[in-house]
């Protein structure tokens, strides 16, 4: 009898809240507690002076639910710079309350679609809240094509912008792109604050270059490889890194796949796709790999291609890492990695 009353009470219970939240002022309180939080969430990175990475997209072109394309915030000190913004990063930027106004510049790492094509909304996100000048894009031969191509795009955007919100807080002279593209000859692209910023070739043919980039703060490091296939240079540029933020392609998944796609149509013209990549992305072994050869402390793989949808898929994606390294994480959108300055922490967790 007892259990009756109980379930009684708690009927009782989900009808009131039911029936409440379809008065008019409830559900204005509710929206403007919804909106209050939005406003005061706080940023993930800690306060300590630390060098930290967030995964604001983890999957390749290929989809997969949950997951933004390409894209790493990285912070040092009080400054964050976006490498690659690929679909879906500006939005998870907004979703883990990365501060906007801190953002100092975007690094591409080459210049396929799922690394630029969410640039045009963090250039949004950015001006808006205050950005004093153009926003800095450093990248490969062709990102000057790129960045005056979104310029193009979006020039009656920033206008009605500017003539609907005003010069104060939509300043016409903010707009567009500062644009530096990357001399190898000279790869520090930048040298403040205690952060030295390294770029280096990568093997992404026939994309030439494609870069990577390595990020010195007060004695922490991290290494973000882009898009490469196994490439000991990878491992020359992150010798005793703390992290190493690597692609990984798990290619006896893609023969799956193929396989899988060519009984249903032997004519389908992404089987030829999942074959010409084949070419240019490495392996998570081939990762793991390299980082033991670099020395490095822990290994992040990003850029997965093809993204996991389940634990099964997971497993499967990483099979053969663990016989050859032990300090290694396969990220998802959220996954927040922290280097605190004057220590040998390397603090790894998930934001979701």
């Amino acid at each position: 009898m007892k259990i009756w009353k109980i379930l009684g009470v708690i009927f009782v219970l989900l009808l009131i809240v039911f029936v409440s939240l379809r008065i008019p002022f409830v559900q204005d309180l509710v929206i403007k507690t919804a909106v209050s939080n939005l406003a005061t969430a706080e940023s993930p990175f800690p306060e300590e002076d630390a060098l930290s990475a967030l995964i604001c997209g983890s999957r390749s072109p290929l989809p997969s639910p949950g997951r933004a394309q390409t894209c790493v915030a990285v912070k040092a000190g009080e400054d964050i710079f976006i490498v690659d913004i690929g679909d879906g990063g500006n939005v998870n930027l907004g979703k883990y309350s990365v501060p906007t106004n801190q953002i100092k510049a975007v690094l591409f790492t080459h210049l396929h679609s799922d690394h630029i094509s969410d640039l045009a909304d963090l250039h949004l996100a950015t001006w808006l809240p205050g950005r004093p000048k153009a926003l800095p894009v450093y990248g490969p031969e062709g990102t000057d094509l790129v960045t005056a191509g979104f310029e193009m795009a979006y020039k009656l955007d920033y206008g009605f912008r500017n003539e609907h919100h005003g010069e104060a807080l939509a300043p016409i002279k903010s707009v567009g792109f500062e644009t530096t593209i990357v001399d190898l000859s000279n790869p520090i692209i930048y040298n403040e604050n205690g952060l030295k910023i390294t770029a280096f070739k990568v093997t992404h043919e026939p994309i030439e270059p494609a870069l990577g980039y390595r990020f010195d703060y007060k004695g922490r490091s991290l290494v973000i490889t882009g898009d490469t296939s196994y490439d000991e240079n990878v491992a020359l540029n992150s010798q005793n890194a703390d992290v190493l933020i690597a692609e990984a392609q798990a290619n006896h998944i893609i023969n799956i796949m193929q396989k899988a796609l060519l009984e249903r149509d032997p004519n389908q013209p992404l089987v030829k796709v999942l074959e010409d990549i084949k070419t240019y992305h490495m392996t998570p072994v081939e990762a793991a790999k390299l980082a033991n050869m670099a020395n490095v402390g822990h290994l992040i793989f990003y850029h997965l291609t093809p993204a996991p949808r389940n634990g099964i898929m997971e497993n499967v994606f990483v099979r053969g890492v663990d016989e050859i390294r032990t300090d290694w994480t396969l990220s998802r959108d959220g996954t927040f990695v922290v280097l605190p300055v004057g220590t040998e922490d390397i603090n790894v967790s998930d934001l979701n």
